[in-house]
């Protein structure tokens, strides 16, 4: 069992920045890769970024040149930093890892991006 658990979203104002943090605990030897995904208001859930235990990055057009994804392998934690935010960020952000057959979702953490 693999516990995620999201943290950092707020609001702030377009063109700002925001870091995510999604801290995994218990049988996280197991996991091979990590991702954030976002759900908009009305709209289905996608993509935003995935890293692998390779440490290969993968981005959603919408985040490549304005979000980052990093680990911090000590920690067993993972951030989405966020930059030139825009009003079309506002979501709620999911982190969710693959471990072994399994995936395992937080409960998400709510962006919301003014003008």
């Amino acid at each position: 069992q693999v516990r995620v658990k999201e943290s950092g979203g707020g609001s702030a104002q377009a063109g700002g920045s925001l870091k995510l943090s999604c801290e995994l605990s218990g049988q996280t030897s197991r996991c091979t890769m990590v991702g954030w995904y976002r759900q908009p208001p009305g709209q289905e859930r996608g993509m935003v970024s995935t890293l692998n235990s390779d440490g290969t990055t993968s981005y959603g057009d919408y985040a490549k040149g304005r979000f980052i994804m990093s680990r911090d392998n000590a920690e067993n934690t993972v951030y989405l930093q966020m930059n030139s935010l825009k009003t079309e960020d506002t979501a709620l952000y999911y982190c969710a890892a693959v471990c072994g057959t399994r995936q395992f979702w937080g409960r998400g953490t709510l962006v919301n991006v003014s003008s």
